[in-house]
């Protein structure tokens, strides 16, 4: 599979093995998503791997990457499930 141009951003949502969501955001969400389960990713995924992407969305640049992500971490628990439910 072929790595994102790094002027792509997706905003993506994880859940972790222990069934807790994540969200983030990257430029190569392939590689974001084999640090996540290496162990290298955000502090929060390090003790709770494996990980697994459940939703993504492209954005059109970083910014609205980030306000996406802010969009979204507001959002209830219900309402995260149901992006990919």
């Amino acid at each position: 599979m072929k790595s994102q141009n790094n002027n792509t951003w997706t905003c993506y949502l994880l859940q972790c093995a222990d069934h807790t969501l994540y969200c983030g955001i990257t430029n190569d969400l392939e590689k974001r998503l084999a640090a996540h389960n290496a162990g290298e990713g955000a502090k929060y995924t390090r003790g709770r791997t494996p990980v697994k992407l459940k939703y993504s969305e492209p954005c059109a640049d970083k910014s609205s990457a980030l306000k996406r992500e802010r969009e979204i971490k507001a959002l209830s628990r219900a309402a995260k499930l149901a992006l990919f439910g």
